[in-house]
């Protein structure tokens, strides 16, 4: 267990960290253009974002204790292939849900 001293000079030294970098992004460049290229590039965040955070859920679910399931696989292809066919992002998510609960129901 940490002690208590090493405690608060941690948790402060990272708040101070966390403000200090959110301010350098927003507090320096909050009132100037940002350059066409860097503009370009903040497009795809979430997009490259969003993948990272539901592969090992969808590779390595906890609910099968870390084996890859078929169903969550088949959820995350429909999801995959209907939000590509419809560009809707809120009927790929319904459309993967259904097939997940559909799947796991059978």
């Amino acid at each position: 267990m940490i002690d208590a001293a090493t405690f608060w000079i941690v948790v402060p030294a990272l708040a101070l960290g966390t403000y200090l970098i959110r301010f350098s992004f927003l507090g320096f460049l909050g009132n100037r253009a940002l350059p066409g290229a860097l503009q370009r590039a903040l497009r795809y965040t979430a997009v490259a974002i969003l993948p990272g955070l539901v592969a090992p859920a969808v590779i390595w679910p906890a609910a099968t204790g870390g084996q890859t399931d078929p169903a969550r696989l088949a959820a995350a292809c429909v999801t995959l292939l209907v939000g590509i066919a419809t560009r809707s992002v809120i009927g790929a998510i319904l459309a993967g849900g259904v097939t997940l609960y559909a799947i796991l129901w059978l």
